[in-house]
């Protein structure tokens, strides 16, 4: 007979320090994520629902790569690349911008086919990690600033609503595409580091400092970016006010294919480093992406540190909650947005919405 209070585990300091752990390496890519859907909100205010499906092209991309099958990315960069080439060859046409359409032409067209060139005829799996790394990013990145023409320029005055339904359709098409593309199996890539560590009785591996390290120098270099460049000075004039960012001259088309391009980048990165720990399959990135708008929704979609913070609390959560309830794990997570939510309602002083 099982005792009725047999469900309780006890923890120790070094159970904690190893469930402490996962969840900071955990919390280190929602903090990625988080920030991702912070800047493509406040510069387009799209509520980037797919941001987690470029986790899993990010990794099934460098997977197919190592494997030496050519990854379906390619195709749909190719897809999604000449729907661009058409649109804006159309648009500097009816302009008589012969400068645009060659420049259009060139660009979407000429890079793909680059692309297909290497991986096609050459052997990248025998490569060294890091060019692999950078070839799959080069891939992946770019379907950012595709999507973003395709599916939300078009539409960039419509209202938050509209603009949500349109990342609802554009997750749904990418899921779909991503089970085309790579199929329902799971795939895992090569560390970056087969490298351990023994810290307070606990094991470190290398390729946990590797997240943690790459996640926290990427957060500085975005610090970095808004603060020293022109283009993130750009940005951030065009989260504050879109209409005087557009007065002084900044483009607000050019800076959401911007966000939507660092977005891309930050899912891809993030899933490359999450590979070699986890199997990815072609829907993981969505639950990822999801525990990343929950801190996103912590930082109120506006503030980058209160993002990266609320990121590490959902980490945290997280990984406790597998040990005290796992079958209420995910549950546990998700409830954080209610108190979140029912908080800020009560201290906003707006009335209405702001566009």
């Amino acid at each position: 007979m099982v005792a009725p209070l047999s469900f309780i585990k006890n923890m120790d300091l070094q159970i904690a320090m190893l469930l402490g752990q996962d969840g900071v390496v955990n919390g280190a890519i929602y903090a990625l994520l988080a920030l991702a859907l912070v800047l493509v909100f406040a510069v387009t205010r799209v509520i980037f629902i797919p941001q987690g499906e470029f986790v899993a092209f990010g990794a099934l991309t460098l997977a197919g790569i190592q494997a030496g099958r050519t990854p379906g990315t390619l195709w749909l960069l190719i897809g999604l690349s000449a729907a661009v080439a058409v649109l804006e060859a159309a648009v500097a046409l009816k302009n008589g911008l012969l400068r645009r359409f060659v420049a259009a032409m060139v660009w979407n067209l000429g890079y793909p086919a680059a692309l297909a060139v290497i991986l096609l005829g050459a052997q990248p799996q025998s490569w060294p990690l890091a060019i692999q790394v950078a070839l799959a990013l080069a891939l992946v990145v770019p379907l950012g600033p595709a999507i973003y023409r395709l599916a939300y320029q078009p539409l960039a005055s419509a209202s938050v609503l509209v603009l949500l339904i349109v990342s609802v359709a554009v997750h749904l098409t990418l899921v779909g595409l991503g089970l085309v593309f790579f199929g329902a199996e799971g795939s895992r890539t090569t560390a970056f580091s087969e490298a351990s560590f023994d810290w307070g009785g606990i094991t470190v591996s290398g390729q946990t400092l590797w997240v943690v390290g790459a996640s926290a120098g990427l957060m500085v270099g975005l610090y970095l970016f808004f603060g020293r460049s022109l283009w993130g000075k750009a940005l951030r004039a065009t989260a504050i006010n879109r209409v005087g960012a557009r007065l002084m001259g900044i483009s607000s088309t050019q800076a959401g294919k911007i966000s939507f391009s660092l977005a891309a980048a930050i899912g891809g990165l993030s899933g490359i480093l999450i590979a070699p720990i986890t199997t990815i399959y072609y829907d993981t990135g969505f639950l990822i992406g999801l525990k990343g708008f929950v801190a996103a929704i912590i930082g109120g979609l506006a503030s980058y540190p209160m993002a990266a913070a609320g990121a590490i609390m959902v980490g945290l959560l997280e990984s406790f909650s597998s040990f005290w309830a796992s079958a209420f794990k995910e549950v546990i997570v998700f409830t954080l947005i209610i108190p979140v939510l029912v908080w800020r309602s009560l201290v906003s002083r707006r009335g209405e919405e702001e566009e």
